[in-house]
């Protein structure tokens, strides 16, 4: 009892010693907060937008509707439940936010921002990638799965349990957590497949990209040779480009590759495959071979589609190109069919490392390309995914330091108009500023895949399963 007592005088003379707003002076300027948080588009669903001003201040008052947050020192860190009833309160809404300092022992109050808080919930789980953004591009590699509606994480795959093995991203079926699949490299591995939690390892040699089809009987993938080198540029420290990539489609229940030679042509580089939402196409991108590395930059990828039938598993015979302007990479079909996502650079298949990498949008139904002006930055802006509403879709962004990838979330709204991203929330407001991994690939998933990383460990003794 004694030790309740103590704690709640502990917590009143916190109180206490925060001090409230007077003599307020005001200013026309939006606060200086970290991350961006000023005028965002937000779901219902995500958990705190935890932020600290960027100044040398002594306390801050948060004032976000009727919610009143008092802290010492320059962070605000919401209560999360006090933040849900927030929420719940004002979904559908537009959520104005005041922030006001005492800075200097003057208590200045910034330029209301406002929250648009939407009713379209975002998939409530991110998995993506943490890795090292130097040339080591597979060091000390994680997967993480995050629940963004509050600040939970698990590993789905570390380092330290898997040999310092190379990892790429864990992707789902239909933002299905019962059916996804990541790959192990090295001696010994192969892609991990994970059914309603059943884990095994499947022998499909270079697989690199891939995606399922909508019914998960099959995957369509890339392999490559994948080099690495390193510009004289210093804007552009890396340069990675394929040798040799081409496309083929793996039957998931009878263990067979299929192939076509208009997806493995030797006078084309074919990469970035995914399946329409209606399993009708396989969309890709394919570039004329050139002599690298001294020709990079004219290395220019199409966005092209071809057809595929899902009730025989055949590739058809026609290839039909859709995009030739600028380099294409990773393109992603929202669920309902309506718009496809890419990247697009001055050159190249790794903009990861082009300053100059932005996303674009097209409609499928008309044509129309959208440049997306409000979601991109001057940095790289690409490696991105939907939500399973296709009202949201997730990107890796190099926006604050041109070195460090953080995941973005933007809002596309019944219209299709895109709204102003914001970056995921952290418990704690300086993470990002003690963070030294960049958030690789972030893919949406509809709930928590049922494995953990020692399951992983575990699969990876088991035997392949060998495709033909």
């Amino acid at each position: 009892m004694k030790k309740i007592l103590d704690i709640i005088v502990v917590l009143l003379v916190l109180v206490a010693c925060t001090p409230s707003p007077e003599n307020v002076q005001k200013s026309n300027e939006l606060p200086p907060i970290y991350p961006d948080y000023c005028d965002v588009t937000i779901p219902e669903n995500i958990a705190p937008l935890n932020f600290l001003l960027r100044a040398n201040c002594e306390a801050i008052e948060v004032k976000a509707g009727d919610l009143t947050l008092n802290a010492s020192g320059n962070e605000a860190t919401f209560d999360i439940d006090d933040w849900k009833a927030l929420m719940a309160k004002t979904a559908g809404q537009e959520l104005n936010v005041t922030v006001t300092a005492l800075i200097d022992g003057r208590w200045i109050e910034y330029k209301t921002f406002s929250w648009q808080v939407v009713k379209d919930k975002v998939d409530p789980y991110l998995t993506y990638r943490l890795i090292e953004p130097d040339y080591e591009i597979w060091n000390h590699v994680q997967i993480q799965q995050r629940c963004v509606e509050n600040f939970d994480v698990n590993a789905l795959g570390h380092y330290e349990q898997l040999e310092n093995r190379c990892m790429n991203c864990h992707t789902y079926a239909n933002q299905n957590p019962e059916l996804s699949m990541m790959y192990v490299r090295g001696p010994g591995g192969g892609a991990i497949l994970n059914r309603n939690g059943e884990l095994s390892k499947l022998n499909i040699p270079g697989s690199v990209y891939f995606g399922f089809s909508p019914s998960g009987r099959y995957i369509t993938y890339s392999t490559q040779k994948i080099i690495p080198a390193f510009h004289s540029d210093p804007s552009k420290r890396l340069e990675v480009y394929d040798a040799t990539s081409n496309v083929f489609v793996a039957d998931m229940e009878a263990h067979r590759v299929i192939s076509s030679p208009l997806l493995s042509d030797s006078l084309k580089f074919e990469t970035f495959p995914t399946f329409s939402p209606d399993g009708k196409y396989i969309y890709y991108c394919a570039a004329d071979t050139v002599k690298l590395p001294t020709e990079i930059r004219q290395l220019q990828y199409s966005l092209v589609r071809i057809p595929f039938d899902e009730s025989t598993g055949t590739i058809g015979t026609q290839v039909d190109t859709l995009l030739t302007s600028q380099s294409v990479c990773h393109p992603r079909i929202s669920p309902d069919g309506q718009y496809i996502l890419y990247t697009v650079a001055d050159y190249g298949t790794f903009p990861i490392w082009h300053p100059e990498a932005d996303l674009q949008m097209m409609n499928l139904q008309t044509g129309a390309i959208d440049s997306l002006a409000v979601v991109n930055s001057r940095k790289s802006d690409t490696y991105h995914s939907w939500s399973s509403n296709s009202r949201w879709f997730v990107f890796a962004s190099k926006r604050d330091d041109g070195l460090y990838g953080k995941p973005y979330f933007c809002y596309i709204d019944k219209d299709g108009k895109a709204h102003k991203p914001f970056c995921l929330p952290q418990q704690y407001p300086t993470f990002y500023d003690n963070n030294l991994k960049s958030f690789n690939a972030p893919e949406m998933g509809k709930g928590k895949v049922p494995f953990d990383v020692e399951d992983v460990a575990k699969a990876m003794k088991q035997d392949h399963i060998n495709f033909k």
